[in-house]
């Protein structure tokens, strides 16, 4: 991993319909992302939070589908910000909802079409995020991110994907809310699918292992997104999107120590904070340990929490 961080806000609230995922980047800057990051020895560039260029005018055949004009601004402004980070460090995207990886990871995929990689994407998530415009029923754009890293049809309001990222080399990870026309798509793929029952049978790391094997294999770049949902609501209550039976404390800590270790995460999203629904900061502060484990940050150093 790059020794520099690049913290980059992305208020994006325009992929869903509760209010709240715009305070995300100032609850991660509260809870003290940039200075834990210097803790563990690395440079940390704070870019400040990003604006959308002027929405123009978009449509869709779907009309369930709301805020489209600004997710495309948002598209826009994030992919020019992600491709030019990655010249220089790890980007951290704080999120905002999970319409942003529209844009980041189109940014990333740009960065390792430059340079002749390829781009693999590990989605750390209760939802697969496998919709389109078109088939979306509840017209939240925050569900169709990976469908477009992956260059499904359906994205006509969008710039076309820079280089779609073949689905042979994303991982969905932990996910245990998929709606039947996301279902159905995913079984017409080679993607990797790890569902809680998955890692329930065979642990939460074998998978993972194999996963990063490949990415190693082949020289790839690894980008994270690291939704808030992929936790149990029970430790992170702060999205509105909770699904029980996520990960605990203990397991997330683990996929990240690995991510860790492998060497091979080049950029990260962190989404679907909403502060509105957090208790006292504690999802933003268990947000900020897990980059820290993701960033080298051992069991061993951790002092004892404390929420008052």
């Amino acid at each position: 991993m790059s020794k520099t961080c690049i913290l980059i806000g992305a208020p994006i609230d325009s992929g869903q319909k509760r209010d709240g995922c715009l305070m995300g980047p100032a609850a991660y800057r509260v809870a003290g992302l940039g200075p834990s990051l210097q803790a563990l020895g690395l440079r940390v560039e704070d870019r400040g939070d990003l604006a959308p260029a002027p929405a123009r005018p978009a449509t869709c055949a779907n009309p369930a589908v709301h805020h489209l004009a600004e997710t495309v601004a948002w598209t826009a402004t994030l992919a020019a910000a992600a491709q030019a980070a990655m010249a220089g460090g790890m980007p951290i995207f704080l999120g905002g909802d999970h319409s942003l990886s529209l844009g980041s990871v189109a940014g990333v995929a740009a960065h390792a079409a430059a340079a002749g990689r390829p781009l693999f994407v590990l989605w750390l998530d209760a939802h697969s995020d496998y919709h389109t415009p078109l088939t979306t029923q509840s017209g939240n754009l925050h569900g169709t991110p990976l469908a477009y890293i992956a260059g499904r049809p359906g994205f006509d309001a969008f710039a076309p994907f820079p280089a779609p990222v073949p689905t042979g080399r994303i991982c969905l990870y932990g996910i245990r809310s998929v709606d039947p026309a996301e279902h159905a798509g995913l079984l017409d793929t080679d993607a990797l699918v790890c569902d809680m029952r998955a890692l329930d049978e065979r642990g939460i790391v074998a998978p993972l292992r194999e996963f990063l094997d490949r990415v190693r294999a082949e020289n790839g770049l690894l980008h994270v997104s690291l939704d808030v949902d992929f936790l149990d609501p029970a430790i992170a209550p702060a999205v509105g999107t909770t699904v029980p039976g996520g990960t605990t404390f203990r397991e997330a800590h683990l996929v990240m120590e690995h991510l860790h270790e492998s060497g091979l995460v080049t950029s990260l999203d962190l989404v679907e904070l909403n502060p509105f629904l957090d208790e006292r900061g504690r999802t933003a502060k268990l947000m900020v340990e897990l980059v820290g484990s993701l960033m080298g940050r051992k069991v061993f150093d951790r002092p004892t929490r404390s929420f008052g």
